[in-house]
């Protein structure tokens, strides 16, 4: 995912919207190597070395997500965020004033890269395509490389000017859960010490169309029990107190035929899904 991230920071700063207003970026190599002493491009080249991999503990996700699908529910650990920090720097080749031109240089790459305080989906590489949350990116973060002097030292490299971009992504460390959803509680009641006990259950399933989507809306009616339900906006809907036997479930819903089916409860999960047929 790294990787993939570096691919990202090059299409930012080939960004085509900046063509015009900074042909010395756009025409400049996107290189990703450590700047070491000579460090001699053969064209005019922009440096983007990749020196620090650290967790940001500021953004750090400890909360899961789930998603429904198929009447499954899918459980999404949460991700490490991890920051990601570059060492950008300017190779101007050829032509008079290289000073200069490695100044301007670094100030369009401040410019594009100040532009977007986070990664525009449209340049998302590989596996960071539909990342979420967004991919939070900082230009000269304060925290960034403090001793710039014993930095470059300790590449053997003479001390350059140079400027800093710290992007956060998700990276997945541990697997989905997939599990069917849980459609069943039971509870035990009983109207006095010595009076005899009635189990009741708590049961959900959902309604579908004939494309297997949840219907929105449906009245869900177990007759011989005269208990009511809406389904909520994936078909889903939940009965919290259901006397223990066989009951008869209808589901209603508008442009649909009223469809009747028989119910155990307590009983499976892909027992409580109800088909409707369109009218």
């Amino acid at each position: 995912m790294i990787d993939d991230l570096s691919r990202t920071l090059k299409a930012v700063l080939h960004d085509p919207t900046f063509a015009t207003e900074f042909p010395e970026l756009n025409g400049a190599d996107v290189l990703f190597d450590r700047p070491l002493d000579p460090f001699t491009p053969p064209n005019t080249a922009v440096d983007v070395f990749l020196y620090d991999i650290r967790e940001n503990l500021e953004l750090r996700l400890n909360e899961v997500t789930t998603e429904i699908v198929n009447d499954q529910v899918i459980t999404h650990p949460a991700a490490l965020r991890l920051a990601c920090s570059y060492l950008v720097t300017a190779w101007p080749v050829g032509g008079p004033d290289l000073a200069l031109q490695e100044h301007k240089l670094l100030t369009q790459i401040l410019r594009v890269l100040s532009r977007y305080p986070t990664i525009p989906a449209s340049f998302l590489q590989g596996t960071l395509v539909g990342q979420d949350p967004p991919l939070p990116m900082v230009a000269l973060h304060p925290d960034a490389l403090k001793n710039l002097a014993e930095f470059w030292s300790s590449l053997g490299s003479k001390l350059k000017a140079s400027l800093t971009v710290t992007v956060t992504i998700s990276v997945p460390v541990f697997a989905d859960l997939t599990d069917f959803i849980v459609t069943t509680h039971t509870t035990m009641y009983a109207p006095g010490l010595f009076a005899p006990s009635e189990t009741l259950i708590e049961f959900g399933g959902r309604v579908i169309d004939n494309h297997s989507s949840g219907v929105a809306g449906a009245l869900v009616d177990i007759l011989d029990a005269g208990l009511r339900e809406t389904t909520d906006q994936n078909g889903q809907f939940n009965f919290a107190t259901v006397p223990v036997g066989v009951h008869n479930v209808r589901a209603m819903a508008t442009g649909f035929k009223p469809q009747t089916q028989a119910m155990t409860v307590p009983g499976l999960p892909d027992e409580y899904v109800i088909q409707l047929v369109p009218l």
